[in-house]
């Protein structure tokens, strides 16, 4: 089993920014990617960013310009950069890996809550 555990959510004003982090542990042979996504009360969950194993990084078209995200092989952790965050950037942030071997094998975390104030 694969554990991931997202921290740095919070309360920001619209235009502030704000720093997530996601840390994998558990059976863990190697990480294929790492990625983040969100999910607003209500509203099906989005895709926002991913990270590859060679550092190959995809944006939402929403937050391209705005978030950043980055990865710590060593420590088995990805990391999200947000700038000029917008109200409409409030979600549940959910950090995601895949582990699979010969296949996509993804696991979610629980998600860290971003609230951005306007």
């Amino acid at each position: 089993q694969v554990q991931l555990v997202e921290s740095g959510g919070g309360l920001v004003q619209a235009g502030g920014s704000l720093g997530l982090s996601c840390a994998a542990s558990g059976s863990i042979f190697s990480i294929n990617a790492m990625g983040w996504y969100r999910q607003a009360p209500g509203k099906q969950r989005k895709f926002v960013a991913t990270i590859n194993r060679v550092d190959g990084t995809n944006y939402a078209d929403s937050v391209k310009g705005r978030f950043t995200i980055s990865r710590d092989s060593a420590k088995n952790t990805v990391y999200l950069q947000m700038l000029s965050l917008k109200p409409e950037d409030t979600a549940n942030y959910l950090c995601a890996a895949d582990v699979g071997r010969a296949r996509a094998d993804w696991y979610w975390g629980q998600g860290t809550q971003v609230t951005v104030s306007s």
